[in-house]
């Protein structure tokens, strides 16, 4: 039977301890999935899983780096232990650093861009692959970002790790669809987790301005009420002809043709 919810369904949200993922996992929790949620800080995730528990929520809470195989792993089976299955995976987690023009990246800087995104998104695919072929379902939804479609500047790292995981999206979903897994990618526009006005580099604030001003809905996004909600589309059946796309949930800050 179709369903075009989330209420029964097993689900992964990494990063969950701030921002966008807090958003998703507050919204599909409320809306039945029973979850997993995960974040390298246990400060965050402990806030986070007692929210959710007040909101009658079922769900495990796991510290995880991403940029640990073992981590991952150790979370994966976690889930699949204390529900039996594994249905989707948000892989939300991705480490940053200050921004800087392109001719001053280090190859340190370059390294945990890399590593904490599209290597760690790669790590989590493989690693609740094996559940979701055996059932023969499965979603997997990974988060790229328009600064990686324009180019913005600096954010050169940044912008290169998001582009890599759109690639990896794209190949999963031409590998995994015959298993009946479907994987899409979203790029959010949320200040969820932005630093405080008048503290962000100018060529940043100009980048969130340019995302609020002058296009069709002229507000930030709201992690819970307008990021979620897609997200748990692509967690759905409703998703089940869509696979390889990258979606804007922006607010229409970069239509393209």
């Amino acid at each position: 039977m179709t369903q075009h919810g989330v209420e029964g369904r097993i689900v992964i949200v990494t990063g969950a301890g701030r921002g966008i993922g807090r958003g998703i996992a507050h919204h599909i929790g409320k809306n039945g999935a029973r979850l997993c949620i995960s974040d390298k800080r246990p400060d965050r995730l402990e806030r986070v899983m007692a929210e959710l528990d007040a909101r009658g929520v079922e769900f495990i809470g796991m510290p995880c780096d991403t940029a640990s195989r073992e981590s991952i792993d150790a979370m994966v089976r976690a889930t699949a232990e204390r529900f039996g299955r594994v249905d989707g995976i948000v892989n939300n987690a991705q480490g940053v650093r200050p921004t800087s023009n392109l001719e001053e990246v280090t190859e340190e800087v370059m390294e945990v861009l890399m590593n904490t995104g599209p290597k760690a998104t790669l790590r989590c695919m493989q690693a609740v692959f094996p559940y979701m072929r055996e059932q023969g379902w499965g979603r997997i939804v990974n988060v790229a970002s328009s600064l990686g479609l324009v180019g913005g500047a600096g954010y050169g790292p940044y912008n290169a790790a998001k582009e890599a995981i759109r690639a990896l999206t794209r190949t999963a979903a031409n590998e995994w669809g015959r298993h009946g897994i479907v994987v899409n990618c979203y790029c959010p526009a949320s200040t969820a987790h932005r630093k405080p006005p008048g503290d962000e580099p100018s060529h940043q604030k100009a980048i969130y301005d340019r995302m609020s001003e002058g296009k069709p809905i002229a507000r930030d996004g709201d992690a819970e009420h307008d990021i979620a909600p897609v997200v748990q589309f692509l967690l759905s059946d409703a998703c089940r002809y869509v696979t390889g796309e990258t979606i804007k949930i922006d607010g229409g800050s970069y239509m393209s043709p």
